[in-house]
């Protein structure tokens, strides 16, 4: 592969990428028809401009880039870059990330810390609510950890809530390699109590934005981020969100591209599911367990192993109480009552989904585990 852009490329990008009143469409076209140093001259008006680009020259745009030409000096921002070990990638180059060359709305330029390799594997996104519940941070952690143990990159936006669960499950397995991608420069981690989490991702996978460093977190680039989330995988699940909920930006962004969207269903009553479930009735899949993404990602393989295969859902809640009652000896339904305090109704509803599922059997009135579990 060819190596990431020099270091005096580096500079050019990251100036450019900086300049008043610069685009996203501004900056793709600029460096689709010049190189990053001639693009800067360019910008500066010290160089005659592509047809193309002299087009987006109004005499607003004009002005801005002169101004920005002059306090954002290429040499001073690739040292910066080379400091901070962020490389910089245009479409010229043959290791620009296949998913985002060819995508509708492609950046101009991406930045980057970590090894791109990365990007060859298979790849789901996990995405979700900021103000995430305990379960659905739980269950993040979960699925992230999964599939990196099936070998499958995670891709995320390391937010608060579900994005940071996600990854931090993914670097729980050995093997995990995470992807973020930011919407902010790669020197400035946010949200600040997830700066050790970003140097992880880096470490360990591949950490991306499209705005150069000292880039602040404003709300207009995270939709923008969300896009490139969406572009960079297979399968976006969704694990939590809001009606509103920015993820829905991002499962939005991946229906227009083609890519499968997937939600984890919530209760009726939980306000931080009421977008997943609006997804799950336009048509997502569900998702329960990493399972579920990998039969769609054609990557089931879980009956192939040595290893005994157990397809019975993980019992939860009042299930796993019960089921853990009845492992250490079979019981009744009015023992399960007295001993876990439980209603009548509660242990017959629970020893029946036992049952239904494989985990208990019934003889005579008396309920019995059947096969392992743990409740770890």
């Amino acid at each position: 592969m060819k190596a990431p852009a020099a270091a005096d490329n580096v500079g050019h990008l990251a100036a450019l990428a900086g300049f008043g009143l610069m685009t996203v469409a501004r900056l793709r076209t600029l460096l689709a028809h010049h190189e990053p140093a001639e693009a800067f001259e360019v910008a500066a008006g010290r160089t005659r401009p592509a047809p193309l680009v002299a087009r987006l020259l109004t005499s607003d745009v004009r002005a801005a880039w002169r101004a920005s030409a002059g306090e954002r000096v290429p040499t001073w921002w690739g040292e910066r870059c080379r400091q901070l070990g962020i490389c910089a990638l245009t479409a010229r180059d043959d290791d620009f990330p296949a998913a985002l060359r060819f995508d509708p709305d492609p950046p101009g330029v991406v930045f980057l810390r970590g090894d791109l390799r990365v990007l060859q594997s298979r790849r789901v996104a996990l995405v979700g609510t900021r103000n995430a519940t305990g379960t659905g941070l739980d269950l993040a952690r979960q699925l992230g950890h999964d599939l990196a143990d099936a070998g499958v990159v995670v891709v995320s936006g390391l937010a608060k809530g579900v994005d940071g669960a996600a990854h931090r499950g993914v670097l729980h397995h050995e093997g995990g390699r995470p992807v973020g991608v930011v919407g902010n420069g790669l020197d400035q981690p946010y949200p600040r109590q997830h700066s050790e989490l970003w140097r992880t991702v880096a470490e360990r996978g591949l950490l991306l934005s499209e705005w150069p460093p000292g880039t602040v977190p404003e709300p207009f680039r995270f939709p923008l981020r969300n896009r490139m989330i969406a572009a960079l995988s297979e399968i976006v699940v969704v694990v939590e969100s809001r009606e509103r909920g920015g993820s829905l930006i991002t499962a939005q962004a991946a229906i227009e591209r083609g890519i499968d969207v997937m939600a984890v269903p919530g209760s009726p009553r939980n306000r931080a599911a009421s977008g997943t479930n609006q997804l799950l009735r336009d048509g997502a899949a569900p998702v329960t367990d990493a399972g579920d993404v990998l039969v769609a990602l054609g990557l089931d393989n879980r009956r192939c192993g040595g290893s005994a295969y157990d397809p019975r859902p993980l019992p939860r809640g009042v299930e796993a109480g019960v089921l853990a009652r009845c492992r250490r000896d079979p019981s009744t339904i009015e023992e399960l009552v007295v001993e876990l305090d439980l209603s009548l109704s509660e242990a017959a509803v629970a020893v029946a989904r036992l049952e239904r599922s494989g985990w208990v059997r019934e003889a005579g009135g008396w309920f019995e585990a059947v096969g392992a579990w743990s409740e770890t």
